[in-house]
C-alpha cells in the first residue's frame, strides 16, 4: 500500500487528476479502475470528482513494483545557473533570463531550460522538494530564446494560481520591453489587430479585419528616442501572444533590428556587417504590480527591473550616441 498525505502544493485538485500525475505511465482507464477498487480517501471510497484537501489521506493499494513503474519519480534537474534573481519571496521568483536560453523545454532541448534552472536553485534552497510529483514551480508566461528579461516563477501551487489569474487581468501586471527598430517614429503608436499562427513554419501573422480568425492582441509602443532610420523603443503588452512584438511591429512598418523571421533582410545585413548581432534585439525590462489579488497585496504598486544586457546597451549607443549606420 503506497500513503499519501496531500500538502499544500496538493489541494484543491480532483482525485482522478491528482492520481493521473501522481501515477503518470499509468493509463486513464487504469486510474479509473484503482479509484473504484483500490483507492480510499481519508480511509474511505471516493470518487473521481472528489476534491483533495490541505492534509487529507490517501491510501493507494498498489505495490512497491507498480507505484514504481507507474510513478517514473521526476528526478532533480541539476542546472548550472545562469540567470540572475531580480526579485524573491517566499511565494514569487522573478529572474532575468538570459540570451539563447529556452524559457521551457522542447523537443532539441529538455534539460538546459531556464524552469530547470529555476527548480535547480529552488532545490538547493531547500524551497521545493521534487519527489513532489504533482506539482513543480513554473513560469508565468514565457520568452522567446533569444528574447532576454524578466520572467515570474510561481514557488507553489496557489502562488502560481494567483500569478496567472493575475496575468489574464489586463491591469494587475504590466510588461514593458524595450527594443530598436527600423525606421523613424514620430509618435507613440497603439496597435491592434488579429494573431494567426503557422505552426508548421512556427510564425505568425497579424490581420486587421474584425472578420479575420484568431486572436485579439494589442501592443502599444511608445519612442524614447530617435536617429536616422532607428528608433528606440519602450513596448508595452496589453495582450500576451507568440511572437507578438516582432509580428506586431514589422507588420506596422517598424520591424525589429537584426530578427530574420519577421525583419528587414537588407537591414539585417547591415547590422550584422557592423555589430555581428545576426537576432532580434529585445528585453523585458520592466514589470509593474498595479492591481493585485489579496494574497499578493505586499507587490501592489511594486516595480521590478533588468537593466539591458551588455551587447544591446552597446550596440543602442552606437546607434544612437556615436555614428549613424
Amino acid at each position: 500500500m503506497v500513503k499519501i498525505m496531500i500538502t499544500q502544493n496538493e489541494q484543491d485538485q480532483r482525485l482522478d487528476k491528482f492520481l493521473k500525475k501522481y501515477l503518470r505511465n499509468a493509463s486513464l482507464s487504469h486510474i479509473y479502475k484503482l479509484i473504484r477498487k483500490d483507492v480510499k480517501l481519508n480511509g474511505k471510497r471516493a470518487l473521481p470528482s472528489a476534491v483533495l484537501n490541505l492534509g487529507d489521506e490517501l491510501d493507494i493499494y498498489i505495490s512497491e513494483e507498480d507505484e514504481k513503474a507507474f510513478a517514473s519519480a521526476r528526478g532533480a534537474p541539476k542546472q548550472k545557473r545562469q540567470f540572475r534573481i531580480a526579485y524573491e519571496d517566499k511565494s514569487i521568483i522573478i529572474v532575468e533570463k538570459p540570451f539563447g536560453l529556452l524559457t521551457h523545454g522542447t523537443s532539441s532541448e529538455k534539460k538546459n531550460t531556464l524552469a530547470n534552472q529555476v527548480i535547480s536553485y529552488l532545490i538547493e534552497q531547500g524551497e521545493y522538494n521534487p519527489a513532489e510529483r504533482t506539482f513543480s514551480p513554473a513560469p508565468v508566461g514565457r520568452l522567446d530564446r533569444n528574447t532576454t528579461g524578466l520572467v515570474i516563477f510561481g514557488k507553489n501551487s496557489q502562488a502560481l494560481k494567483d500569478l496567472n489569474m493575475m496575468v489574464r487581468e489586463r491591469d494587475c501586471i504590466k510588461k514593458y520591453y524595450t527594443t530598436i527598430v527600423v525606421g523613424e517614429i514620430n509618435k507613440d503608436l497603439a496597435l491592434k489587430g488579429k494573431l494567426g499562427k503557422d505552426h508548421d513554419e512556427n510564425m505568425v501573422s497579424i490581420m486587421e479585419s474584425d472578420a479575420a480568425a484568431g486572436k485579439q492582441i494589442e501592443t502599444v509602443a511608445r519612442v524614447v528616442k530617435k536617429t536616422k532610420g532607428f528608433t528606440l523603443l519602450e513596448v508595452e503588452l496589453l495582450t500576451g501572444r507568440t511572437h507578438q512584438i516582432r509580428a506586431h511591429l514589422a507588420h506596422a512598418g517598424h520591424p525589429i533590428i537584426g530578427d530574420a523571421k519577421y525583419g528587414d533582410a537588407r537591414v539585417n545585413r547591415r547590422i550584422a556587417a557592423k555589430y555581428g548581432l545576426t537576432t532580434h534585439m529585445l528585453h523585458a525590462g520592466r514589470l509593474c504590480f498595479e492591481k493585485t489579488l489579496p494574497c499578493f497585496d505586499y507587490l501592489a504598486n511594486m516595480e521590478v527591473n533588468a537593466a539591458l544586457p551588455d551587447e544591446f546597451r552597446r550596440i543602442k549607443s552606437e546607434i544612437f550616441d556615436k555614428d549613424r549606420i
